[in-house]
């Protein structure tokens, strides 16, 4: 991973999901320096600003249960637009959410630039829930699953083509609350998945290096999704559906300098960071941290 600049676009969108704040979050990482950051490891750094996200369109009639279906959809169409164009001019795509469910976005944008997309999603949740299975209709427990080519056509077929990403190039690691669905979904499609067990019994050294060992055989590059309740909420306190018992602060750390050291990563996204929800801005703070470990940045 030769990175040499990075395009920042945030997405202040909170309608995938109940809780408000999550609006707040490419805010809260420009806040916490992440421009800053990465000037300081010597990279050419652009801030394309925020997509426009309107409060009035999610009054639009869905015949879906799905909610806010209409607007989230028309945010991923104009996010996947954005990564699409940020890919072409060779650049880093690094996108603030903002909730998970713009990782439907950030993934049709990118997708299209390789033949065989791996993604790692660093998340207490599977998000591989469908209308079917969801049990509250929030979009953002879905956007792996509509990744996959299932659920909604409004959100599959964005950028006009479906799947974005095989199920044998998915590893999700930090997992710890799976829906029913959830789970008879990734044993019928092989998915593999590196739960909290795995994590301890293994320790995040092996996990890290089982996880590079099996994506660098089977795609041309990789994207990381980190959602910040992957981590314990005693060390990311600011998210919207915290799951006790998760990654710790060095477990996370050691994740993104062994994915640096990879140089496999060539996308990525922060989501859920809810400053509402959090301590003096401390979740924000530790994804920019993450970030920086991710892009090269070391003690010595």
């Amino acid at each position: 991973m030769n990175i040499g600049k990075i395009s920042l676009i945030g997405v202040p969108m909170d309608l995938g999901q109940t809780r408000r704040g999550v609006d707040m979050g490419p805010s809260a990482i420009r806040y916490a320096g992440i421009v800053e950051r990465f000037k300081n490891l010597q990279l050419e750094v652009e801030d394309l600003g925020d997509i426009i996200i309107s409060r009035t369109a999610n009054r639009a009639p869905s015949h879906s249960k799905l909610k806010n279906l209409p607007v989230v959809a028309e945010v991923n169409r104009l996010l996947a637009d954005k990564v699409d164009e940020i890919m072409k001019n060779h650049s880093f795509p690094l996108v603030l959410g903002g909730d998970h469910s713009i990782g439907i976005g950030t993934l049709a944008g990118v997708a299209k630039h390789y033949r065989n997309l791996g993604v790692i999603w660093f998340d207490a949740h599977g998000d591989l829930n469908t209308e079917e299975t969801s049990p509250s209709g929030n979009i953002h427990g879905m956007p792996l699953a509509v990744s996959m080519g299932l659920g909604h056509p409004d959100l599959v077929n964005i950028q006009g083509y479906a799947p974005k990403v095989k199920p044998e190039h998915i590893v999700i690691i930090g997992a710890r609350s799976l829906d029913e669905g959830e789970k008879k979904l990734i044993k019928e499609k092989g998915i593999k998945v590196y739960t909290m067990h795995e994590i301890d019994r293994l320790g995040m050294a092996m996990v890290m290096e089982q996880c590079i060992t099996y994506l660098r055989e089977r795609v041309d590059g990789v994207h990381l999704s980190l959602d910040l309740d992957a981590l314990d909420p005693a060390d990311a306190p600011g998210v919207g559906t915290p799951v006790n018992g998760g990654v710790s602060y060095r477990e996370s750390h050691l994740a993104m300098e062994m994915l640096a050291e990879s140089q496999l990563v060539m996308s990525a996204e922060l989501v859920e960071v809810n400053p509402i929800l959090d301590e003096r801005n401390k979740t924000a703070v530790l994804a920019v941290a993450l970030m920086g470990s991710l892009l090269g940045e070391k003690l010595l």
